[in-house]
């Protein structure tokens, strides 16, 4: 036990630093930075309480950093952050858009202590029809599928784009067991994770593709000076929100870690929008909604991956299928058998009160690194990043860490296999509004609904 913790301890500040530092660039999605790095923790070796807690104090860190360019520059942090935009816009239009960032990210550190035992508790109402659920788990991905879709932006589109691309993933993955002789997985994994990027590249290639990227000026952005209003080195998120702040984003934080199977996106905007129903004075309002916002993506994410992966083993949520998906599923240390639904993951390697734990744990740890950072140095980091961090090179770096985890897995066919769902995957996402939650439900409708259906 002394050995696991020391593990969760050590990978959960690497964890909480890495993603602190990669919240601050603008537009790095959850997927595409989150899950590839999770899965090389995973092919390393490293334990299952080390994985665990990497991965949550990541995201914990990120959700709070995200904040940043969000509220201080106006542009989106992440896919997560973009519900925030619009409060956000109007607390920078009024000058305080310090006060929108304290009160996210306060917002974001408290739902994330009450998200992790509620998640445990939830899970754990669930465990006894486990069994249950995973006999019936290919028809459950296949109505988790089309219901994810139904709430995606692309609505009935989505739903119609599923049935296509769960034949491109049987098609691709029967050719390439023929030429292999075994099945790949984290290349499809890959290659849905990474599907904007890819787009954008091919885009990027084209005389036509190429007008809809163009900038016609660089973007200008003003920054407010970092103003301290409190005493001592370590800010309190509990004073920094108000009575009634506490109060609607702790019932959020509640409330969204027992909805794990609907999309983090729409629960973010649907607290926000509810909480914000209530309250009447402007400026009040919209810093409710920030830190109500903010907490929801923290709950969310958090409910979305543990609810799953304690009572289940198997990514029955948006979360799980997505950033989470390593912790399910990562041949050949994790895994999920296509046919019979057993697992070998950290549904299997850790106990409920070790998910417990470590998770309270990872959360401490993240907010200890980057919440004191993003209350004292948010100007100051924000503007070095701006004016430093090329996204170029952010871009080749994931691109060269892909290539490596494709060519490990299947060589140059899985590569070709990454880039060809990338690319229909992040087309379909572009125009359609097929998000990679959806696409990632039809790539276990795939391996496991098509199979049953062939069956009966």
């Amino acid at each position: 036990m002394i050995e696991a913790f020391l593990w969760a301890l050590g990978m959960g500040l690497i964890g909480a630093i890495a993603f602190a530092a990669i919240g601050l660039v603008s537009g790095t999605d959850e997927t595409a930075v989150v899950a590839p790095l999770t899965l090389l923790v995973v092919l390393l070796g490293v334990p299952a309480s080390g994985v665990f807690s990497f991965f949550l104090a990541g995201v914990v860190a990120k959700h709070i950093t995200h904040a940043i360019p969000t509220t201080l520059l106006g542009i989106p942090g992440d896919t997560m952050a973009v519900p925030m935009l619009a409060d956000a816009q109007q607390l920078r239009d009024l000058g305080v858009p310090h006060i929108a960032l304290r009160k996210a990210i306060s917002g974001g550190v408290v739902s994330a202590f009450i998200a992790v035992p509620f998640a445990v508790l939830f899970a754990t109402l669930l465990s006894p029809i486990a069994d249950e659920i995973g006999d019936a788990a290919p028809w459950i991905f296949a109505g988790a599928a089309l219901l994810i879709a139904f709430t995606s932006k692309g609505r009935w589109a989505a739903m119609a784009a599923l049935f296509p691309f769960v034949l491109l993933v049987v098609g691709l993955n029967l050719f390439v067991t023929q030429q292999l002789g075994h099945g790949l997985s984290i290349s499809f994994f890959l290659g849905i994770a990474t599907g904007p990027l890819i787009a954008d590249l091919f885009l990027a290639m084209s005389p036509s593709g190429r007008k809809t990227l163009e900038r016609s000026k660089p973007s200008e952005f003003d920054l407010a000076p970092d103003v301290r209003t409190w005493k001592g080195r370590m800010p309190n998120p509990l004073k920094v929100l108000d009575r009634k702040q506490l109060a609607y984003t702790s019932g959020a934080a509640v409330v969204s870690s027992a909805t794990f199977v609907f999309s983090p996106v729409a629960m973010t905007v649907m607290m926000g929008e509810l909480a914000g129903s209530r309250i009447k004075n402007g400026y009040h309002r919209l810093t409710t909604m920030m830190s109500v916002r903010n907490g929801t993506t923290e709950s969310t994410y958090i409910a979305e991956t543990l609810i799953p992966l304690i009572a289940l083993g198997l990514p029955l949520s948006p979360m799980a299928a997505g950033p989470a998906a390593p912790l399910f599923n990562a041949p050949p240390v994790y895994s999920v058998n296509a046919e019979t639904g057993a697992t070998h993951n950290l549904h299997d390697l850790l106990s409920t009160w070790e998910f417990l734990v470590f998770g309270l744990l990872a959360v401490a740890i993240a907010a200890l690194v980057a919440y004191p950072f993003a209350m004292t140095n948010a100007h100051r980091a924000a503007s070095w990043v701006m004016r430093n961090v090329s996204h170029e090179a952010i871009i080749g770096a994931f691109a060269g860490l892909i290539l490596v985890i494709c060519l490990y897995e299947g060589g140059l066919l899985a590569v070709l296999v990454t880039v060809t769902v990338g690319l229909i995957g992040g087309l379909m996402n572009r125009l359609l509004g097929v998000h990679s939650g959806v696409q990632f439900m039809g790539y276990y409708a795939a391996v496991l609904t098509v199979p049953a259906l062939i069956a009966l």
